[in-house]
This record gives structure tokens, sequence and C-alpha cells, in this order.
């Protein structure tokens, strides 16, 4: 019986090395993108709209880590990942073809290589330009497929490792607004930020700034308005089992910025739980007819089982005369 127990835990000892042995599976790059209504029940207070909320699921190897989105012509919605991946997909309500793929780098690129974290787009050519993180560069391109040009400004080479520049927006005359993640100083809210006279894939010169975010939270992403504002999505980490991830939007003039000066802007919208809510890190704007603007929010899961790919859609009337439910971003 003794010997018998003895063969029979080298067997068990034995079976995982087997496996280990055993050649993976392909990667899955033929699925295609779930798009599942979520209930969202209450509404915001003040200006902002909950119009829809949609969780994203895929068995894809590109999906997920959704760090930067774009609103493209025909009702698409291009998303891009810290992991130099895209999904390109109709608007929610829409017909149209899901697309899965690289944007950047592929399967061997060591991650830190292709961190996308933000995402900008000039409406009258096309031309897209994108932030990467780990290498702190800007890289543009005449399309989402076409190649690419990347520059490395010496103005954003101090970023620090996991700190930006994480929202990135081209103006509509032609500046570049980039914030970076990291605080100036360690549990602070002042980031740095460069306002670039031009293109920076370009070497335009650019101006340092800083923008001082509501306490504890921190800029994710970025758009201009219609009306030459800007909306600046911020996030905040509460730290638990799973942690939560509240976001405020925070609206802003850019004749604001001076050099060398601090600058900051209202909070019109709060999302926290009850409400959908993960690790919102992309935005987009899209203009409406009514002189309303569409805010899409995409969520990074990190490749977490605890988090979820959520995507939002908030309508803001900027005529809307304000109940009170405005913030300021205080330091």
């Amino acid at each position: 019986m003794r010997r018998l127990f003895l063969i029979a835990l080298l067997m068990a000892l034995l079976a995982p090395g087997t496996w280990l042995r055993t050649k993976p599976a392909p990667p899955d790059y033929t699925s295609g993108l779930a798009v599942t209504p979520i209930a969202f029940g209450q509404a915001l207070p003040g200006d902002v709209e909950i119009v829809g909320a949609w969780e994203l699921e895929s068995r894809n190897g590109h999906f997920g880590s959704y760090s930067a989105l774009l609103a493209l012509p025909g009702g698409e919605l291009f998303a891009a990942s810290d992991r130099g991946r895209y999904v390109r997909f109709p608007i929610p309500g829409s017909d149209g073809d899901t697309h899965f793929g690289w944007f950047s780098g592929d399967a061997d690129t060591l991650k830190n290589l292709i961190d996308i974290e933000a995402l900008t787009r000039d409406a009258e050519s096309g031309r897209i330009w994108a932030a990467y993180e780990g290498t702190n560069t800007i890289e543009r391109r005449g399309s989402v497929s076409s190649a690419p040009t990347r520059a490395a400004p010496e103005a954003i080479a101090g970023f620090g490792n996991n700190q930006g520049p994480e929202a990135f927006e081209r103006l509509s005359d032609g500046r570049f607004l980039v914030l970076s993640e990291g605080p100036r100083t360690f549990m602070g809210n002042i980031h740095s930020a460069y306002l670039f006279a031009g293109d920076p894939v370009e070497g335009s010169a650019s101006i340092r700034t800083a923008f001082r975010s509501p306490e504890g939270y921190r800029p994710t992403d970025l758009a201009q308005l219609p009306d030459g504002r800007l909306m600046i999505l911020v996030r905040r980490v509460a730290w638990g089992f799973p942690p939560r991830f509240p976001v405020k939007l925070v609206l802003a003039d850019p004749a604001d910025i001076v050099e060398g000066e601090e600058w900051s802007g209202d909070v019109i919208a709060s999302i926290a739980e009850p409400l959908p809510s993960d690790n919102f890190e992309g935005l987009a704007a899209i203009p409406q007819s009514d002189g309303s603007v569409e805010l899409w929010l995409i969520s990074d899961d990190n490749n977490s089982a605890f988090q979820r790919t959520l995507l939002m859609k908030l309508r803001w009337l900027p005529s809307k005369p304000s109940d009170g439910a405005k913030e300021k971003a205080r330091g």
C-alpha cells in the first residue's frame, strides 16, 4: 500500500511538469466584440446627463487595457491600449464592423515601448497623434493605419516612469497640450503641463505650465470642446479589494494657460459607484447639432479579473444653466 501511495504521489508531482511542457494554445485574434448594456439608474446632478453605459467583452488577444479614445467619422470609436493594440467599433446602436489589431509593436515588443496613453486627431486632415508613456514620445500618422513618424520632445523627457504623458490634445488653433499624470510632489495635485506652439513631432517650441487637479485626482485624458474650452477627465484610485476608481470631469479654459503659472477648472460631474464605474482613462467629445456635446468614456481594465472594460456615453449642454452642482478644483 505504501508503495502504491508513493507511485501515485510521484505521478501527481510529474503531472504539472508535463502540463508545463505542453505547447500553449495560439492566441485568439478572430473573436468579435460583445457590447452589453448596463443599467445605471440614478441621474447625475448638474449639467451632465448619462445617456448610456455598456460593458465590452471579447476573447480576442488584442482586447483590453484601453487608455485612449478617439471619435472617428461615420459613427465609429477607436480605442488604443497600453499594450499597443487597438479596437475600432461602431458606436452602440449603429451598424458596422469591429476590427482589432496592433497599433504599434508586436507580441515581442516590450510593453514600456508601446504604452499608448492618449490619442488626438485633426478633423480636417485626418492625421492622428499618439502619446507614449513609457518612452515619453509623440507619434504622428496620416491616418490610424499609416506608417508613423515619432519624436521625443525634450520638454517631456523628464516625465517619470508611469507618470505621463497621460492627457494629450491637438487644439483647434494648431497648438498641442500635454499633461503629466504624475504630480510634481508626492501625493500632490499639481501636474506639469506643456503647451506646444505647433506639432511636437516637428520640434515646435513649448511653454511649461502646471495643471491643478482636484485633490487626490490625476488627469487621464482631455478633449477640446466646440467653444474652445477643455474637458479634462481626472481619476482617483480608492485602494481596497477590489480598488475603486471615482472620476470627475473638469471644465477649463486654455486662455488661462500662462507660462510658468498654475491653472485649473471647474468640476462639472463626478462619477462613482453605484453608477457604472471603473478605471476610466479615455475621453472623446462629439459635437451635436443642437449645441450639446456627447462625451464618451472608456475604462482600462489593466488585464485584471476584478476590473471591467466599460463604455459610457454622457451628454453635456453648455448653454444649460448650472444648478449649483459645480465645484472648484482646489489645491
